[in-house]
């Protein structure tokens, strides 16, 4: 038996053929090389055509430390459509260091499914989390030194709701004091930061259709409020158009290539569980001009990426997708149900048993709440034990949900060969009109327990005395018609993460309710999740190097 290679040692083996070659057979004629295997492709040049691509999105079951492949899956699936002879084109988000350097690792795929160059997607890619991140900060420099220079506008020192950010996890930095330097060092306060990933500023970035609606958004983005309780923009601040400008090449999409040579845009990363969880619009709509099926994903389960997808991101592509996949695995389905990730590996009835509802409420949300067509995939892992595959295979088929075996991280596109057949399948029936979970116009209590009661099945939702007040002085505003984008844990349905598989009769706690007026969209944070995440007790960073010759290793 051969040595097994790591996912890196498979991607650094793979011979990609030049961008300028991607760029030719999609079509693409004005690029801007980032070196031999990147481009940013100029969109402006596109704008002729109708996008008018299938749309396919990829979600999955609530994750667990033993892995669903969802990102693997929607790589393995596009090759699996070029395989079968159709024009498929990618549409995934950007890795954000954090995860990269912490526990989750890299998010280019893994096996016989990724995208290339793997390591240079896995870190600072083309600078686009770089632009996002100074753009941000440009902001909050500029705030504070407003402030500090006389403070023109009245800003309520105790009621700014900017933050700075960067793209590594990093608890220490979650709430700290600044300004501290004495006279010309600032003037004191409460600050903090997000992960770059969670800003409104990336948000603004994935959401926008173009460079002047960038602005626009960026513009309207409440930095806080005055003592007579006004809000404070970006505008008032005269930062949107310097913001605008570092942001002018991260607007434009990056394009790389599969392992298979096929094309991949790869564009903006928002997490799910803290954002809205998708690629940009830009990205997306470009993917439908470009090919006949745009495969894209959403962030965890379909209880967050999927949701937040169809009411937050498909509201600015007025359309819903053409057909869903729902990645599973029994070896994560058992973990569900009480097992290990020690034993997840090992043959047990019981647990899979226990565990299969989740996937059920999955299953529900999209062909039920959602009323699309739908496909399970099941990753194959060696270790899954017949009997279990075929318990999972009937448990959908009495759904009435089809369902088919992925082994896309062992063969690639030909691992997807039955998975592409049904997604070409279902994706022909005619397209619905776009149909969202609720009325951004509703009441935001009614918003929230929508999703709460519809999606995640819970009995309702708690206010903390925070939330109750932040809603009133929104809705006092008339800022509140906006969709709602809810953090909260990914592992659970609820917002408790050690409630796993489906629990019932569960209510969701929110403790803050904030507007990100330039995003479009209205965050509640539930439970104890946080926007600044931490590293684990053995981040990922410990394990990764660069030997003399420059070949990295241990990411992922």
């Amino acid at each position: 038996m051969g040595k097994f290679l790591t996912d890196i040692e498979i991607a650094q083996a793979t011979e990609m053929n030049r961008i300028a070659d991607v760029a030719t057979a999609l079509g693409i004629s004005d690029f801007i090389p980032y070196g031999m295997y990147k481009a940013k492709v100029d969109v402006n040049r596109l704008s002729d055509r109708k996008p008018d691509g299938r749309l396919i999105l990829v979600t999955a079951i609530n994750p667990t430390p033993a892995g669903e492949g969802k990102t693997t899956t929607a790589i393995g699936l596009a090759d699996g459509l070029n395989r079968l002879g159709k024009k498929a084109v990618l549409a995934l988000r950007e890795p954000s260091l954090g995860p990269v350097f912490g526990i989750k690792g890299g998010a280019a795929g893994g096996g016989y499914a990724q995208v290339v160059p793997m390591e240079d997607i896995n870190l600072h890619f083309t600078g686009d989390f770089h632009a996002i991140t100074s753009a941000n900060n440009l902001l909050a420099a500029m705030l504070d030194n407003h402030i500090y220079q006389g403070n023109e506008l009245k800003i309520d020192i105790n009621r700014i709701t900017w933050k700075r950010t960067m793209d590594m996890n990093d608890r220490q930095l979650r709430r700290i004091t600044d300004g501290l330097g004495g006279k010309t060092g600032g003037i004191p306060r409460d600050d903090g930061f997000e992960i770059t990933a969670a800003s409104e500023v990336m948000a603004i970035l994935c959401l926008a259709r173009d460079a002047e609606d960038l602005k626009e958004r960026l513009g309207r983005i409440i930095v806080g409020y005055t003592e007579d309780d006004k809000p404070v923009t970006a505008a008032g601040l005269k930062a949107h158009g310097a913001m605008a400008a570092l942001l002018k090449d991260a607007l434009m999409p990056n394009l790389v290539q599969t392992l298979e040579h096929n094309p991949a845009l790869i564009h903006g990363g928002p997490f799910a569980n803290i954002a809205h969880g998708c690629n940009s619009i830009i990205a997306t709509r470009t993917a439908l001009q470009l090919g006949e099926y745009a495969v894209t994903e959403a962030g965890f389960g379909a209880d967050l990426g999927a949701e937040k997808f169809i009411d937050i991101a498909c509201r600015e592509l007025n359309r819903m997708p053409d057909a869903v996949v729902i990645v599973a695995t029994v070896r994560a389905l058992k973990m569900h149900g009480g097992a290990s990730k020690e034993n997840a590996g090992q043959k047990d009835i019981a647990a899979l048993e226990k565990g299969m509802p989740n996937l059920a409420r999955h299953m529900e949300n999209i062909t039920q709440v959602f009323g699309l067509p739908a496909v399970v995939a099941i990753n194959h892992f060696p270790a899954d034990a017949p009997e279990e595959l075929n318990m999972v295979r009937s448990f959908c088929e009495d759904a009435g949900v089809p369902v088919v075996l992925s082994d896309v991280w062992g063969k690639g596109g030909d691992g997807a060969l039955e998975l592409a057949s049904e997604v070409v399948r279902l994706s022909a029936s005619p397209r619905r009109p776009y149909a969202p979970l609720y009325d951004a116009g509703a009441r935001i209590k009614d918003k929230i327990a929508a999703i709460v009661t519809r999606v995640y099945g819970g009995q309702g939702v708690e206010y903390s005395e925070d939330a109750e007040a932040s809603i009133a002085r929104l809705e006092h505003l008339g800022l509140d018609k906006f969709p709602i984008c809810i953090a909260k844990t990914q592992y659970s349905l609820s917002d408790d993460p050690k409630k796993l598989a489906r629990p019932e009769g569960f209510t969701v706690k929110v403790r803050t309710v904030k507007l990100s007026a330039g995003a479009g969209f209205i965050v509640v944070l539930s439970g104890s999740i946080m926007t600044m995440p931490g590293l684990p007790k053995v981040p990922a960073a410990e394990n990764m190097d660069i030997a003399p010759d420059g070949t990295l290793s241990g990411i992922f």
